[in-house]
Formats: C-alpha cells, structure tokens, sequence
C-alpha cells in the first residue's frame, strides 16, 4: 500500500474545503475508451498506433500522444477528428475507478465543493462524468500540469488529487496541497520525487483522510 506520511500541516479553516480532482486514472478508468478512439481514429486514417502505448502514459495533453504517431502538420487534424470520435467510441467502455464517487460524495459531507480539473477536453470530460453519474460543482478541460494550477487558484481549492507528476505540479501552482494515487502512469516513487505530500494506493483511501486533514484544519 502506497505511504500516506510525511503530509504538511493543513492550512488554517478560514475558507471553505474546495478540492480539485484530475479526471483520467484519477476519477476514471479511461483506458478502454481512450483504446477504442485511437483503434477508431487509425482505422479511419490509416495510421498505425500502439494504443497499450498510447493507454501506458495517460495523463498528457492529447496532441503531445498524437505526435508520436502523426506527421506534425496533421497533429491539429487528428486530434480535431479525435474528438469528434470519441463519444461514440471512449465513454461507454470507461469505467469509475474504486472510492470516486465515494471521495467526491466525502467533501459534499464536509460542506465542500468538488471540482474536475483536466487536460481532456471539456464537452468529453462532461460526458464520461454524467455517464458516470459523478457529478462535480464545476468540470474545467484542457488544462495541463502548470496551467491546471491558474484554475484551481481560481476556485480556491486547498487539496488537488492526480494520478500524474504534471497533476503534482499544478497543484504547487496553485498552492495547494497535493494528494496522488497510484493508480496512472506514475508510482509512488515518481510522485514523491515530484514533490507529492500524500501518495494513496487508490481514491478509497481518501475519504478517511479528508476528514483527518479538514478536522486538522478546524483546529488549527
């Protein structure tokens, strides 16, 4: 089991529990979508994709996954048709991983706001979620590692949970504590060095340790 040590101390209670979660590998399992638009996406185009590569390192933006396979100039094409693909294709087959909707029901019981933060594109990330049935305050696409930071800055979360080094750094960004799980691309090891202050096995782990962190908070 992945070491929940070593986390800081929380900061002070003075503004409501808000925290960010990344989506793929994080809330979803979305590897068997993501499988499937890409087999869809090469069939059409003629292509050749590894997609057990392409799934391997989920976590990205798109068009950097598209660059391994297609000329530089047909990058923005792709990833256009991609998307267009992938309702049809990604969203029946993902799946919510183990303790989602359970963490995101957990800070509706603390009186919090959950929010999705994520490099997939936003109209997709909705439908994976209302498919779902997980249903976040606030759902905000396209934003990768750093970038991911300005948003959560922007609704004031004090935790951002990823699976990915690139979710570590976007919740230093923005100041926020940073929870990962291991269950993406990324061991525990990697997330450490990343600068993680609290590596879960899985998201059933984070309910117990959200309430550990805002009754720390209440008190401090």
């Amino acid at each position: 089991m992945a070491s929940t040590a070593s986390s800081p101390l929380p900061a002070p209670h003075t503004a409501p529990l808000t925290v960010g979660f990344d989506l793929d590998m994080t809330l979803i399992d979305s590897r068997p979508g993501i499988a499937a638009a890409f087999r869809a996406l090469s069939a059409e185009t003629g292509v050749h994709v590894d997609e057990e590569l392409v799934v391997s390192r989920i976590g990205p933006p798109l068009d950097t996954e598209l660059a391994h396979w297609f000329p530089a100039d047909q990058v923005a094409a792709a990833g256009d048709r991609y998307r267009e693909l992938y309702p049809d294709h990604a969203i029946a087959p993902s799946k919510a991983l183990a303790g989602a909707r359970e963490s995101i029901a957990e800070v509706r019981a603390l009186g919090g706001r959950a929010i999705v933060v994520t490099a997939k594109y936003e109209p997709n990330a909705k439908l994976h979620l209302a498919h779902l049935g997980i249903e976040p305050d606030s759902v905000i696409g396209w934003l990768w590692a750093e970038a991911k930071g300005e948003a959560l800055k922007e609704h004031g979360a004090q935790v951002y949970v990823g699976d990915h080094v690139g979710d570590v750094r976007g919740a230093r960004v923005a100041g926020a504590l940073s929870v990962a799980v291991t269950t993406g691309p990324c061991d525990e090891q990697e997330l450490r060095a990343a600068g993680a202050d609290v590596v879960l096995a899985d998201l059933t782990e984070f309910p117990a340790w959200l309430r550990a962190f805002e009754a720390a908070r209440a008190a401090a």
